[in-house]
């Protein structure tokens, strides 16, 4: 697949500073660590956002912070820009090639055509990208040697929180809904009603899952990322199903969700994504059941901290389980309204999953 082939074909999944650095004052024969600050101080590192800006409370917002971790550690300050829409991700990443980026970090699957078409013409600025491995040719090969992913294996995660929703509800129906139908969307999807049936299958219970099918990959999307009428339509459809727990995945169209449960008048908890929202987004707290985690900001901190120290190398980034790169927040103000039991299920499921005794798949998984 050629790039101008995978652009079209994430259009068609659509429809679904001033650089200032540590000025290296005269010094005394240099140590070691006299050595790698000069080198730092030296390294500009870059970011790209997706749609929803980097205050989005989810991925953008934890990648950005993962970047200002390692800049402020490496004593260097970056530079962002911000889409607004998929029209700006070329213009975006050739604009901090020209302000000399020494590593340039786009946030998101979207951004992957735009990400390889600039590592092609430039091999000599380092790139990273959260949530796609840059293989527009899909032969599991990445195709610019200066590209690194930084990907995670969200599904197992996803698969807990989906068994802990299964164990909450009071009605027998928990419903998921996406921003586009993508990947990094959908694993999350297939993870959740996974999760609901293993719960079925080891309670006798019969917990239905609404807004996804995992056979047919098939569901409910906004069409984009941001919060507004489409996402509110959507949370509001799972509610009049009689959905009593509600996993939105995209960045801030968590936000309608919220909409949508307070208007209802219905007790309705919701599951977060990326980040805990219960810490992100207090003004929602009570309504987090739990959040189902990225660590993005890690992720990001170690490449940049990696590329910092001119140590950097295309071998992906993955987060799992196994590494704490993926998992499950706590249950926050729903301690005492879950089962007694659940916590310490979920840590024997987790268990399992990490042993190979129980298999949790999905299409959009990694390959690790």
């Amino acid at each position: 697949m050629t790039i101008s082939t995978r652009k079209t074909v994430l259009a068609g999944l659509a429809m679904f500073g001033t650089v200032a650095m540590l000025a290296a004052c005269a010094q005394a024969p240099a140590t070691t660590d006299d050595t790698n600050s000069a080198a730092a101080s030296d390294f500009l590192p870059c970011m790209v956002s997706d749609e929803g800006g980097f205050d989005d409370k989810s991925f953008n917002q934890l990648g950005f912070e993962g970047l200002t971790e390692a800049s402020e550690t490496l004593g260097v300050k970056p530079i962002t820009v911000e889409s607004a829409t998929e029209t700006d991700y070329q213009s975006n990443v050739q604009n901090l090639v020209d302000q000399g980026c020494n590593l340039i970090v786009t946030v998101g699957f979207n951004l992957a055509a735009a990400t390889v078409e600039s590592a092609l013409a430039n091999p000599e600025v380092n790139y990273a990208i959260i949530d796609d491995t840059a293989d527009l040719d899909f032969n599991g090969e990445i195709d610019a040697p200066n590209i690194k992913p930084i990907v995670f294996d969200t599904a197992p995660a996803a698969f807990l929180a989906g068994y802990a929703a299964a164990g909450y509800s009071k009605t027998g129906v928990v419903g998921t809904y996406g921003g586009l139908q993508i990947p990094p969307v959908t694993i999350f999807m297939d993870g959740f009603a996974d999760g609901v049936a293993y719960y079925n299958e080891k309670n006798g219970t019969t917990v239905q899952t609404v807004g996804w099918d995992v056979a047919s990959q098939t569901g409910s999307f906004t069409g984009g990322f941001a919060a507004g009428v489409d996402s509110l339509a959507k949370a509001q459809g799972l509610i009049d199903q009689n959905a009593d727990v509600l996993l939105p995945v995209g960045g801030p169209i968590f936000l309608s969700a919220i909409e949508a449960i307070k208007s209802s008048g219905k007790d309705i908890a919701m599951i977060g994504v990326d980040a805990d929202l219960y810490e992100t987004y207090p003004d929602g707290a009570d309504l987090f059941l739990t959040s189902i985690l990225k660590g993005m900001k890690v992720g990001v901190a170690e490449v940049v901290a990696g590329a910092g120290a001119d140590d950097f190398d295309a071998t992906p980034f993955v987060g799992t389980l196994d590494n704490d790169g993926v998992g499950v927040a706590p249950f926050h103000d729903f301690e005492s309204k879950v089962a007694a039991t659940m916590a310490d299920e979920l840590d024997a499921i987790k268990a399992g999953i990490i042993d190979g005794s129980i298999t949790v798949e999905s299409p959009a998984s990694p390959k690790q």
